[in-house]
């Protein structure tokens, strides 16, 4: 891919560094650096994503179609450096590029296929506001301007607020985003195969609850793009 003047000009002024080693990137890397992005702690999960760890969360909860995360997130690892600064530091650049590396490594596989909408992980207003935007939409965006597929922007939403989940037993999450969603716009995905996207899958709580709320829409299918999948 050619470079622009202007482009390389803003390098010098103003260098953009690796989300995860923080060493600054050449012209033709973005978020991450060559090295970086080849130590990914990478799932594979869309070589099977009928059957794999993430998908198996679903199982029984909703009528789920596939599922996959592109790394495994682990809690104060290298990696979760580039979540945390896509989340609470505004950055939010990292999730539309980190949506597009994980849709051109999901397409080879045919991930994609029949998928006729992406729904991001939708947040409260509050939260909205807080952070300036939605991390999930973000990454919904890298994987539309790869894969074509359109943006439900509306079709569910965050109705309240919920303390955050991470010192949570499985069942506490669950019982946390409880009627957590609102199906809001149920003719924007009937009879459609949606693909509900979110950042990170740790029990699998906050996407059940979505997920159960996207299944009341007549004839919707669901399947589960994340970024990162914490292992149990």
């Amino acid at each position: 891919m050619k470079t622009s003047f202007w482009t390389r000009l803003f390098d010098v002024i103003s260098p953009r560094l690796c989300a995860i080693c923080g060493n600054r990137l050449s012209v033709n890397e973005q978020v991450l650096c060559a090295n970086c992005h080849l130590h990914l702690p990478l799932t594979g999960y869309e070589k099977t994503p009928l059957d794999n760890e993430l998908a198996r969360l679903f199982w029984g909860q909703f009528p789920v179609e596939r599922a996959a995360a592109l790394f495994f997130y682990e809690p104060k690892s290298a990696v979760s450096q580039l979540i945390y600064d896509m989340k609470y530091r505004g950055m939010s650049e990292i999730g539309e590029r980190m949506g597009e590396i994980t849709a051109r490594r999901f397409a080879t596989e045919g991930f994609f296929e029949g998928i006729d909408v992406l729904v991001p992980m939708p947040i409260t207003r509050r939260r909205q506001w807080q952070r300036g935007y939605n991390q999930s939409m973000e990454i919904a965006r890298g994987v539309s301007s790869v894969t074509g597929i359109p943006i439900s922007r509306k079709a569910v939403r965050r109705i309240h607020f919920t303390q955050s989940q991470t010192e949570q037993h499985a069942w506490e999450r669950l019982h946390n985003v409880e009627n957590a969603f609102l199906l809001s716009k149920p003719d924007d995905i009937q009879g459609k195969h949606i693909l509900l996207i979110d950042d990170i899958v740790t029990t699998g709580a906050t996407t059940i609850a979505c997920g159960r709320e996207l299944a009341k829409a007549p004839d919707v299918r669901i399947s589960i793009l994340a970024l990162g999948h914490t292992k149990s």
